[in-house]
């Protein structure tokens, strides 16, 4: 099976997802959207009018089975090429964001999909359309839990001192840097608050496991996957009530959710005090890549046997 995805930046859980179907044997080639995107900046329009044409020559010159959008922002070209049935995954900041002109984007071209994913139940309640739930996948292989001496002694932190860890740039408004700063002061504890960001995504399991505490003040938030990959190393979460965070650490044992400040203190103060782990590992289900990646190839084969014996909800027909 050949299937065409398109991003437009790719982030670890896309490169993961785009791996695991390819140890499935999916043969999948990526077509991400020209121009740079570091955050702060977004692309041009131009960038996006240059995305349709590489889109074609792609469908053109390779019998692609289907094609995956991934993000709202890709699912208008997908549908825009009239020959194979298309899959939409939304992310999140695509459906749950606060510019309304993405959102309509996402639902409408939700409805005209063939096949809609959701990652999370928040996601889920947001979609208008029939859809699947597919939470994204953590590769427990290398988000696992490490002696917390040896993964401090990694990272290079000399301290036998609780930590919780924020992961984020502290500069970003929407993480509310300021507030994790004031809850950790408040927990009257000697607990440190250490800040980390762009970090290589293989690290990211050092400094989880040399923590006691992952520490989330987003006041909005579309995952964050950073959650699952806490949960899988059995580091212990404290988080406003956010995206999937909620439904991801239900019945885990040693995390907070709520976003009364004092729910939040008191979950720091505990894990500050007790030094415990978590049991994310062995609780969360569906939790691994080898999970979605399955779930996904198994979507895949239904939609192209559908699609032969019935047109799709396009009128797409092989073959250009």
């Amino acid at each position: 099976m050949k299937v065409l995805q398109l991003v437009t930046s790719p982030r670890p859980f896309f490169e993961q997802q785009v791996s695991v179907l390819e140890d499935r044997g999916i043969e999948c080639t990526v077509l991400g959207v020209p121009g740079e995107y570091d955050g702060d900046s977004g692309r041009t329009p131009l960038d996006y009018v240059r995305y349709y044409p590489k889109i074609l020559s792609a469908v053109r010159s390779t019998d692609f089975d289907l094609v995956h959008a991934n993000y709202g922002l890709t699912v208008p070209f997908a549908l825009a090429q009239p020959t194979r049935p298309v899959v939409l995954t939304l992310w999140g900041t695509d459906l749950m964001s606060d510019q309304e002109w993405l959102r309509s984007i996402s639902q409408h071209g939700a409805r005209r999909s063939d096949a809609v994913v959701a990652p999370s139940q928040a996601m889920a309640k947001r979609l208008e359309t029939p859809h699947e739930l597919i939470p994204f996948g953590v590769d427990t292989d290398i988000f696992r839990p490490i002696s917390q001496i040896k993964a401090r002694k990694h990272v290079g932190w000399d301290t036998d001192k609780p930590i919780a860890l924020f992961p984020y740039d502290t500069e970003r408004s929407v993480k509310d840097f300021e507030r994790a700063r004031t809850l950790a002061r408040q927990t009257e504890t000697d607990l440190q608050l250490r800040a980390i960001n762009g970090v290589d995504h293989d690290e990211m399991p050092y400094y989880m496991n040399a923590s006691d505490a992952l520490l989330v003040t987003s006041k909005r938030e579309s995952g964050p996957m950073v959650v699952k990959e806490a949960s899988a190393c059995n580091l212990p979460v404290v988080s406003t009530d956010v995206g999937f965070v909620r439904e991801t650490v239900d019945g885990v044992s040693n995390c907070f959710v709520s976003d009364d400040d004092d729910d939040l203190v008191n979950g720091l103060r505990t894990i500050a005090r007790n030094r415990g782990r978590s049991d994310g590992r062995e609780v969360i289900d569906g939790l691994s890549l080898e999970s979605m990646g399955e779930t996904l190839v198994s979507l895949y084969g239904q939609l192209l046997e559908t699609n032969e014996s019935a047109p799709s909800r396009r009128g797409v027909v092989h073959g250009i």
